[in-house]
């Protein structure tokens, strides 16, 4: 990985180079260069090739704790986080816990996230969601944040009193209210070489924002053709 700002480096430690100090909350997204954020076959994989796979093990490396929202884990493709070796010994621990954060608890809770992760997936929703769903969540850990809404600042507050270092990694909808919520901190966005045109595959990067929110170019890095830019949010 090469640095171009701030100051270019040939080659550059990603772990390094997404090293944080203090609680910050980043969304980790990926998108082709005329800004659709899936593939072809209308899911991420395809986009930014293993230079991306990199930043993305990376960023979940150094996380406390990894926010998706419930529409991502419907699709069945969200598993347990997992670490290489390298990665392990590096964090010093296990992986980062899933963090789902669900209005309607409508999930399917034999999937793998539920039943086979190492570090324990935590369900985020509000109160009456978890009345409605508990004997369903019963082996579930569940953090209750708003009474018939999830209130996500509440929600991220409390998350981060035990994981400073937190991840969003989609889907639109959950980073565009962490954004609009004003609790975003960083955007790290990867563009990937490639356009895919306008076809039924494309999606925004994110749904709509009530004003425009500045960025702050912190870092930008390029590795096999894909640019990882770091954007602090000034909201």
């Amino acid at each position: 990985m090469r640095r171009l700002l701030p100051e270019p480096a040939a080659d550059t430690d990603p772990y390094e180079a997404y090293e944080a100090e203090g609680p910050v909350l980043r969304i980790g997204m990926v998108m082709s260069a005329d800004g659709s954020v899936t593939d072809a076959e209308g899911w991420t994989d395809g986009l930014g090739g293993e230079a991306d796979f990199r930043v993305f093990r990376t960023l979940r490396a150094l996380a406390g704790a990894i926010l998706v929202g419930a529409g991502t884990i419907r699709t069945g493709r969200v598993g347990p986080a997992r670490l290489r070796a390298d990665l392990r010994e590096r964090r010093g621990g296990p992986p980062a816990p899933i963090v789902v954060v669900s209005r309607s608890l409508d999930l399917d809770w034999s999937l793998p996230l539920f039943t086979e992760a190492e570090t324990p997936t935590i369900v985020v929703t509000s109160r009456a969601a978890r009345d409605r769903h508990a004997a369903r969540i019963k082996d579930v850990e569940v953090l209750v944040a708003g009474e018939e809404d999830v209130d996500l600042p509440a929600a991220v507050r409390e998350l981060q009193a035990g994981y400073p270092h937190l991840l969003c990694e989609g889907g639109p909808a959950l980073a565009t209210a962490l954004i609009r919520d004003g609790l975003a901190d960083e955007l790290c966005l990867n563009i990937a070489p490639a356009l895919l045109g306008g076809g039924p595959h494309h999606t925004r990067l994110l749904g709509e924002l009530a004003s425009e929110v500045p960025l702050e170019p912190a870092a930008v890095h390029l590795d096999e053709g894909v640019l990882f830019l770091r954007y602090r949010l000034r909201t």
